[in-house]
């Protein structure tokens, strides 16, 4: 996932070099979108993991 995140942000930054503002924009957005659904579910993942076994 984040991966993903930093190619899309990539794309952004070199869409924007070229003067691709729509696209640079779109690309930004699904990289922020994809970085946050990154954070929640590391976050969910190190709550779960560190549950005491019943």
């Amino acid at each position: 996932m984040l991966s993903w995140s930093v190619a899309f942000f990539v794309v952004a930054i070199i869409a924007a070099i070229l003067g691709f503002g729509g696209l640079a924009a779109s690309a930004a957005s699904v990289a922020k979108l994809l970085f946050v659904i990154f954070l929640v579910l590391a976050v969910v993942s190190l709550a779960l993991g560190r549950r005491a076994p019943t």
